[in-house]
């Protein structure tokens, strides 16, 4: 593996499958989202799913997001590396083992858990006083998703019920806006109606949420139109990809990653092979229904349409350009994400050459 101290090699030299980030793109797309928030007064929390890397959680806190947001406790005993003023688990957090992980985080740096129910509030409660520490609690409503959250109408009374508890912090609300996968004006009109009515609800009732916390990478730029908003919480945008694209969030120049494979067969003029499957890459299909599981770089019209375990089958049929055994090319995964929760480590690349190399220090955290 290249380490930081050898000298830079061209891209083409990489052995294969490898996963490259351009910096050049990387470095504007952080700069871009903390301008935007630093323009718009929202608090900006990067979801370090995306990422999973200590390296770049340290870039986005010098660049002024308020703390990291985590899914699992695992990852957050990654990100501590990164030295944090806070963390929140974006997760309800159950179970013994974790809840006494988490509680030794909360002993590092200020824990938050986005919870929907007192099933998962009264656990944390009692190992915030059996390990003398306290959490900061968000309440999660569910704005349209249908996954995790409690509805409008339940949200008071839960936040109520966890305020009695000892060792919890009540700080706000938060939600996810999943469901918003473009730029529909009467979607985010209707999120902004119904977040505006929440806060109003709890102001009223004499509870004033400190933290308001929304936001995805497919509506990250509309946020400031969600009334009653303070904090987001965007991970995809760090790399982007092609969902992000059909999404209407960002153009093909800001996709900041790629997988490097090579052609390793090409027994037929309309079709070849790489050496990258279904491990390498997400097998999810484009959020607009449009085929293929990314995009070649070297020949849009090419079709990654089929993977298996170590193969990746290429439609070269409509293909720009022919290609030769042993060739590289990158392609665009749809779902950044769940890529790069498959490479152990990322190579940095600026002008043709490789700059960098880092571990994805939280990739496979799943508990």
């Amino acid at each position: 593996m290249i380490g930081v101290q050898d000298p830079a090699i061209a891209i083409q030299d990489l052995d294969t499958p490898a996963l490259i980030i351009d910096l050049d793109i990387m470095e504007r797309n952080l700069r871009r989202v903390a301008d935007y928030c630093a323009r718009h007064n929202l608090r900006l929390r990067p979801h370090t799913k995306t990422h999973k890397s200590i390296q770049i959680g340290r870039q986005q806190l010098a660049l002024g997001a308020a703390g990291l947001t985590v899914a699992k406790v695992g990852e957050a005993e990654v990100m501590v590396g990164a030295a944090p003023r806070n963390v929140l688990v974006a997760y309800p957090v159950f179970g013994e083992p974790k809840l006494r992980r988490l509680a030794a985080v909360a002993g590092m740096t200020s824990v938050t858990v986005a919870l929907d129910s007192l099933e998962i509030a009264r656990p944390l409660s009692q190992i915030a006083e059996a390990a003398k520490v306290r959490f900061g609690v968000l309440v999660e409503v569910d704005v349209g998703l249908a996954r995790v959250g409690v509805t409008p109408a339940q949200a008071l009374d839960l936040t109520r019920a966890v305020s009695a508890l000892p060792g919890l912090d009540w700080r706000g609300l938060t939600f996810y806006p999943g469901h918003i996968k473009d730029q529909n004006p009467e979607k985010l009109a209707e999120l902004s109606r119904v977040v505006e009515r929440l806060v109003g609800e709890f102001r009223a009732a004499g509870l004033d949420p400190e933290i308001v916390s929304g936001g995805s990478t497919p509506a990250l730029f509309h946020s400031h139109e969600i009334a009653g908003l303070n904090e987001i919480r965007p991970g995809t945008y760090v790399f982007n990809d092609m969902n992000t694209v059909v999404s209407g969030a960002c153009a093909l120049e800001d996709c900041a990653a790629s997988v490097l494979v090579t052609v390793v067969s090409h027994v037929a003029a309309d079709r070849m092979i790489v050496d990258g499957g279904s491990k390498t890459f997400s097998s999810d299909r484009l959020s607009s229904g449009g085929p293929g599981h990314g995009r070649v770089v070297e020949a849009p019209g090419a079709i990654f349409h089929k993977m298996n375990e170590e193969h990746g089958f290429i439609d070269l049929s409509r293909a720009e350009r022919s290609f030769a055994v042993g060739e590289k090319i990158r392609i665009i995964p749809n779902h950044i994400c769940v890529a790069v929760n498959l490479h152990e480590h990322v190579y940095g690349v600026r002008n043709g050459k490789v700059e960098d190399c880092w571990n994805v220090e939280a990739r496979g955290k799943l508990q």
